[in-house]
């Protein structure tokens, strides 16, 4: 028997309670859905919610790390033109 499974699993909200605008929390990643019926998900439900939220939050910060990248290469690329006159 898994450790978790003799321990309640507490929700992962932390108090960020904004939808961004593709209708995640933007705290804690949960669709509208799994906000409002966390207290009535089974403890595999809740866990495989915990998994799609950290899913979500790697896709989030890969593509504010691609961002920046794109930025730094943008503004790199302005300066070294600038440099050339």
């Amino acid at each position: 028997m898994n450790q978790l499974e003799f321990f309640e699993i507490p929700s992962p909200c932390v108090g960020v309670c904004e939808v961004n605008s593709k209708g995640f929390c933007k705290g804690c990643l949960r669709s509208r859905e799994e906000r409002l019926y966390w207290l009535q998900l089974s403890a595999e439900q809740k866990r495989q919610v915990i998994r799609l939220c950290q899913s979500r939050k790697a896709r989030v910060l890969r593509a504010k790390q691609e961002a920046a990248l794109r930025q730094e290469n943008g503004s790199s690329t302005q300066s070294d033109q600038s440099d050339l006159f």
